[in-house]
């Protein structure tokens, strides 16, 4: 009695799998990195982080090279002061949070604040990471 290998006519999934998972392993690895940006060394408080409230609030992002970023774009202090004008004529904003570096200038922080409050936001919020 011989026996002779037949053709398959069924799909081996075995190969298949492999391949996927191999490409799973390579996403997760490079998706990470694939996240450009600045990171901010925000200062870190005992207080807990407050509750996540309905509407978005205006985020100010204060550089460590005293850079100021809103709603990702950069733009001096003049700038700022007029688009914060702009914005609460229009009134799209309620809430005005502001996101510093620790080691940003103090001086720059607190002009910025200045800026927000001529505007005449009421409502401000500057972020720390909890301890």
């Amino acid at each position: 009695m011989k026996l002779l290998r037949e053709p398959q006519a069924e799909i081996n999934i075995i190969p298949l799998v492999d391949i996927v998972l191999v490409i799973l392993i390579i996403f997760m690895i490079t998706a990470p990195l694939m996240t450009a940006g600045i990171e901010v060394n925000l200062p870190q408080t005992k207080d807990s982080p407050l509750s996540r409230q309905e509407t978005e609030a205006l985020r100010i992002t204060i550089f460590k090279d005293g850079t100021i970023k809103v709603s990702g774009e950069m733009m001096s202090l003049n700038k700022l002061s007029a688009w914060l004008a702009e914005a609460k004529e229009r009134g799209v904003i309620k809430e005005v949070q502001i996101e510093a570096d620790r080691e940003a200038n103090y001086g720059v922080v607190a002009r910025v604040l200045s800026e927000v409050k001529r505007a005449g936001f009421t409502q401000v919020g500057l972020l720390t990471i909890p301890e």
